[in-house]
């Protein structure tokens, strides 16, 4: 089996199976409008944004954000059922490899990202201006992000064994990745021990970068925020191939061997 038939199967595998649970779709998507509306409305009248921008304007970028992170990192839950299965084994021990398997896995994982985040910002118009060329660097920037969020999700996944160790992790990771971001408010408003933290925060250059894409104003250089999601992604990539090594080799755990005869 060639490496790219590889990757094409575990794509379309795992679009199946994430177009099968349309349930999680669903609140995935409406999960977004739902923090638009109540928090969105809510803030605006008494949140007030550096240069005079509407607070449901100025949030817009981040909640795409929010679609995108939450549908890309989620659907590492997948990897952990097969992992539980046995069949995570199987796909490792392929001769395509183990890039292969995770190259597909990301793949997969970046579309319904892309998917869950482009229909938040389908409805861009309703609170902001977009020209043809922010439209379309908006949806550049949501794919870096998308791609992002699926390289950490595999990095959670990569060593947890159990589908309810991964909902526990990854919602605690979830919420303090986008709490720090500025996807909700600007981080320069925060404590200075948050804001270090912030700037730690990889999701922190993916709410800016959109908000270079849509024109707004950012607190980073948009090459600086590209290299930021770039660089997270490769290195989280890279951390993952290791930790999913099939036979364990980089676990820090010693094989006990058998005595000498």
């Amino acid at each position: 089996m060639s490496a790219w038939s590889a990757v094409r199967g575990i794509v379309a595998r795992d679009l199946t199976r994430t177009t099968r649970q349309t349930g999680r779709l669903v609140g995935g998507v409406a999960r977004p409008f739902l923090w638009l509306l109540l928090l969105g409305s809510g803030y605006s009248a008494i949140a007030r944004v550096e240069g005079g921008l509407p607070y449901q304007a100025y949030v817009f970028p981040g909640i795409v954000i929010m679609a995108a992170l939450f549908g890309g990192m989620l659907t590492a839950v997948s990897t952990v059922y097969d992992r539980e299965f046995g069949m995570l084994r199987l796909m490792l021990a392929s001769p395509a490899g183990v890039a292969a398997v995770l190259t597909g896995r990301t793949l997969a994982a970046t579309l319904v990202g892309i998917f869950q985040g482009g229909i938040v910002l389908a409805f861009a118009p309703l609170v902001l201006s977009l020209d043809a060329e922010r439209w379309l660097l908006a949806v550049g920037g949501l794919a870096a992000v998308a791609a992002m969020s699926a390289t950490l999700g595999l990095l959670v996944a990569s060593r947890l064994r159990s589908v309810e160790n991964f909902a526990g992790v990854i919602n605690v990771l979830l919420f303090p990745l986008l709490f720090l971001s500025g996807a909700l408010y600007p981080t320069t408003g925060m404590p200075a021990p948050l804001r270090a933290l912030a700037h730690a925060n990889p999701v922190t250059y993916g709410v800016d970068l959109l908000h270079h894409a849509v024109g707004q104003p950012a607190e980073f250089a948009a090459a600086a925020d590209l290299a930021a999601v770039l660089g997270t992604i490769v290195i989280a990539f890279a951390v993952a191939a290791l930790l999913f090594d099939p036979e364990q080799r980089f676990s820090g755990m010693k094989r006990s061997r058998p005595p000498a005869v």
